[in-house]
């Protein structure tokens, strides 16, 4: 919902960073990696309840992540690396659940509704996503996949993987409430996916 928003104030300036990025031969691939080392590094700072360490990871990756998609419209975009970029991701908001549930016990319900909820919503996004290219339709961003927008996306995640940082006694509640909007999206893209496809 806030993606397209968020992507305008900070597109300048990760504009500016891919582009020096790239002119001294930094490859998307390799941002992605030392992204995903330093999201799993997250993961097992909020295993071990250290959440300051985990905030301050987890906000890294995210800039990474908005790094490497630049890097690679700049130099050689590939599908192989949007796949690659994609997994990693999940790795990690996966990964990150997971952490919350081992450092929290009170939160392993909410923790593992959150994680039906990412599946759900992951097939409803490729299995659209796929149909999509397949019919040749122009809908979705411009990125290797084609991702259709709704309640939560990107930027949500931060913001609430970041609130269950600063407030984990509240994790449970968060974990709810965010599965909650997870399956909210995932219903929104069912009904796209029937407008556009029935």
């Amino acid at each position: 919902m806030l993606d397209q928003r968020a992507r305008a104030l900070y597109a300048p300036a990760v504009g500016r960073v891919a582009a020096r990025a790239a002119g001294a031969g930094v490859s998307a691939g390799t941002v992605t990696a030392f992204g995903l080392a330093i999201g799993i590094g997250s993961c097992v700072a909020a295993a071990l309840g250290a959440w300051g360490v985990a905030l301050i990871l987890w906000l890294a990756n995210r800039t990474l992540d908005g790094l490497d998609g630049a890097i690679a419209r700049r130099t050689r975009a590939s599908d192989l690396g949007g796949m690659l970029d994609f997994l990693s991701d999940f790795v990690v908001y996966g990964g990150f659940v997971v952490a919350v549930a081992i450092a929290i016990p009170d939160a392993r319900l909410a923790a593992t509704v959150l994680l039906a909820a990412y599946l759900l919503n992951n097939v409803a996004l490729l299995s659209f996503a796929s149909l999509i290219e397949k019919r040749g339709l122009q809908l979705g961003d411009e990125r290797s996949l084609r991702f259709t927008a709704g309640l939560t996306e990107g930027t949500e995640t931060i913001l609430a993987y970041a609130a269950i940082c600063l407030l984990p006694d509240h994790a449970a509640t968060i974990a709810w409430i965010f599965a909650a909007m997870v399956m909210v999206t995932v219903l929104q893209r069912v009904a796209l996916a029937h407008r556009t496809l029935a």
